[in-house]
């Protein structure tokens, strides 16, 4: 199996997770971050990402209100998708992220990281739980 990405984008930053070769575990893969609103800048690094690790399959973050709409972010994420999967040979998953963020917070937090550290880390571990959503869901 080839390893899969998950990304939690944002309006400044992109947090990327990686599955393992097996697709079974995801790890945090770091934070790309971008001028407010410069997608064109988060794609070029996602596609580096994309190339330089044969990936096939992206999960995307979808943000969605608590009643299941779409709003503005979620319209962003697949507008995203769309630009990703036309310029790259890669199948792109919008997985509901609602509280991805909170649940990264609480987890780093119960692991006593600084807040700086939590700060530089958050989108990351975001990423990472999307994926890792997926990848339980696939078992």
């Amino acid at each position: 199996m080839n390893k899969i990405i998950g990304l939690d984008l944002g309006s400044r930053t992109c947090g990327v997770a990686m599955s393992d070769a097996l697709g079974m575990i995801a790890t945090p893969a770091g934070t790309i971050r971008f001028e407010e609103a410069d997608y064109d800048t988060a794609v070029d690094k996602i596609e580096e990402i994309i190339d330089a690790n044969k990936i096939e399959k992206v999960v995307l973050g979808l943000p969605k209100h608590m009643n299941g709409d779409i709003g503005e972010r979620g319209k962003l994420s697949i507008e995203f998708k769309r630009i990703l999967e036309e310029e790259r040979d890669v199948e792109v998953i919008l997985w509901d992220e609602r509280l991805t963020t909170v649940s990264a917070q609480k987890s780093m937090i119960a692991s006593n990281m600084n807040r700086k550290k939590r700060h530089q880390m958050v989108d990351a571990m975001a990423a990472v739980i999307i994926l890792q959503s997926y990848l339980d869901s696939l078992k």
